[in-house]
């Protein structure tokens, strides 16, 4: 069986098979690139289940490339909470602008051209130039890689077969079909060759995969475990005499910058004056797991020079990280109580 026919395989059954997704067209190119772009960034590390609704939402309210850069970043924010990875909507926003103002509203067509704008990486371009401009470009991610490891039966550790895999992957790459058969190798993973009970009978590549029917089948391809650091901080609620709480906005670069946030620290205590709830909250994130004691005292100024008083009630015009959002969760259980 040689490539081209294995890509003709997996075309054939996407056309049947392939999932109906608000962002995607079968047949070519979407007609609109910038709906790809606003897709792959929402589905940078996060499912296509979860994307599905603040897609929607986010469509509704910036349905252009320039109604999204003419939009206040704080906007943005609003309608990625939940998200996470707050650095995707920073850069999403700046992508937009610089399209706008460097490209006069035109998207680039050209490898070199997207690599310019933010956060915009191997694999991103590589995808919105398939799906967007039907390009001939191979599109690997985790699905990809599962996919040609199992087919060839690469047993080694994944950092050690990555560049077989790459290589594997561009010659089954369909040169006239680039958008579908992108598609399509993401849905044979996400449906199919999924990492636990692949559904091997399903798949249109089961005649000719060298691992069906082997007791490996879920262990490849070999992953090394990393173990998540755990971290044991605190985070403070600073009442005035109104009832009011204190909130800052991050300014500081990381995940978190441009959201708002209650004063806290990822080790010990804030402050040492403040009252133990005994409640807490418990979030992870990619490299470790963070729980944050919950504390609170009352204080008519704020010990912070960004700090600013606002009433629980307003909390909700706030962009805040999924964290916080716990705290916040926290704060109006104890309020409704």
């Amino acid at each position: 069986m040689t490539d081209t026919n294995l890509s003709t395989l997996l075309l054939k059954w996407y056309n049947t098979n392939g999932r109906s997704l608000p962002w995607r067209v079968k047949g070519g190119a979407h007609p609109d690139p910038y709906v790809i772009l606003v897709s792959e960034f929402m589905l940078q590390q996060t499912t296509v289940k979860t994307v599905i609704p603040y897609f929607h939402r986010f469509m509704a309210r910036f349905p252009t490339v320039q109604a999204l850069a003419d939009a206040d970043i704080e906007e943005v924010y609003q309608l990625w909470q939940g998200l996470g990875y707050y650095t995707r909507a920073r850069s999403l926003h700046t992508t937009a602008q610089i399209i706008v103002n460097d490209f006069g509203g035109k998207f680039p067509e050209q490898r070199q051209d997207i690599l310019k704008l933010k956060g915009i990486g191997p694999y991103t371009v590589a995808s919105f130039l398939a799906l967007a401009f039907n390009q001939p470009e191979t599109v690997i991610d985790g699905n990809v890689m599962r996919i040609i490891a199992r087919l060839y039966h690469l047993t080694d550790s994944l950092d050690v077969i990555a560049d077989t895999i790459r290589a594997k992957a561009k010659t089954l790459t369909s040169q006239e079909y680039p958008a579908d058969y992108a598609s399509a190798i993401m849905d044979l993973g996400a449906t199919v060759c999924t990492p636990k009970n692949p559904q091997c009978l399903l798949c249109p590549w089961a005649e000719y995969c060298q691992s069906k029917g082997t007791a490996d089948v879920e262990q490849i391809p070999v992953r090394r475990k990393l173990e998540k650091k755990e971290k044991h901080g605190s985070v403070c609620l600073i009442y005035n005499s109104k009832g009011e709480v204190l909130i800052r906005k991050r300014t500081e670069k990381g995940l978190l910058s441009g959201l708002y946030e209650f004063p806290w620290i990822d080790e010990g205590v804030l402050f040492a004056n403040a009252e133990d709830t005994g409640n807490e909250v418990t979030h992870v994130f990619t490299h470790f797991k963070l729980t944050l004691r919950i504390y609170t005292f009352q204080s008519n100024t704020s010990p912070l020079s960004d700090g600013m008083f606002v009433s629980p009630k307003t909390l909700e015009n706030y962009p805040f990280s999924t964290l916080m959002k716990k705290v916040i969760k926290y704060l109006s259980h104890k309020v409704s109580k």
